[in-house]
């Protein structure tokens, strides 16, 4: 499959961290990713390209940027890679994809890979819950007490493939499970798998805040939606018209 990393900046990340952010359920992986590069100013060192990716451009500031992105920086002791895309990857290419996120860590003789993923919530909690799963035993130890085991189920997607090509290479790799919505961008369960991670990645503190308010306002702004839409039930066919 035609897949390529093109580096645009020299960086050492021999026992570094690589984490993938492509989306997933409630856009989580997507929103951990860009929260990440943004709160600890990563740059982009380099960028994944097909032939068979979108064909489009995102524009930010004025300027475009690829589809899938890598960005990296060191902060305190900590190296620091970041997949990251906005945009739906063609199912035909995400084991070509979790395969290249592999193999590109194992050539920079990185230390952990780390999959953000969202988990559809069956209902409505008060608490979002973090369920965790690893490749190899040493990869489990980093877990945090506090995350669920994540003992039977079925993770689909990049972080599935990053699991069991993971553990197939001894390659170690953890997927952080955060209960979702489905419908919308779901920056709650985003804040949880950033507080999860600050307990994973050591030297690095990323201030949650900011992702829980913004999922205070959209709760609200879906709750108003909500709300509207009922008192439209409730209004006579007669003063409806066409």
């Amino acid at each position: 499959m035609d897949l390529e990393i093109y580096e645009l900046e020299k960086m050492d990340l021999r026992d570094g961290i690589v984490i993938d952010g492509f989306p997933s359920v409630g856009l989580v992986s997507s929103i951990v990713a860009n929260y990440i590069i943004e709160s600890l100013s990563l740059e982009q060192i380099a960028l994944v390209d097909s032939m068979y990716f979108p064909t489009v451009a995102l524009i930010r500031n004025g300027e475009p940027y690829h589809p899938v992105r890598i960005y990296g920086g060191k902060i305190n002791e900590t190296k620091l890679a970041v997949f990251v895309s906005e945009f739906q990857i063609p199912s035909s290419l995400l084991k070509p994809l979790a395969t290249l996120i592999l193999d590109w860590a194992d050539e920079q003789k990185a230390s952990l890979v780390i999959s953000p993923e969202g988990l559809i919530q069956e209902k409505k909690k008060d608490k979002v819950d973090i369920y965790g799963v690893a490749s190899t035993e040493y990869a489990k130890k980093k877990i945090p007490e506090e995350v669920l085991e994540f003992s039977e189920g079925v993770i689909t997607g990049v972080s599935g493939v990053l699991l069991t090509e993971g553990k197939k290479r001894g390659t170690d790799v953890i997927a952080l499970l955060a209960e979702a919505h489905p419908d919308y961008p779901d920056a709650r369960a985003a804040a949880r798998i950033v507080e999860t991670l600050n307990k994973i990645l050591g030297g690095v503190e990323i201030d949650p805040k900011p992702l829980y308010e913004e999922a205070e306002k959209i709760e609200k702004n879906i709750s108003q939606i909500r709300e509207q839409a009922a008192q439209m039930k409730k209004v006579p066919k007669d003063y409806i018209y066409a």
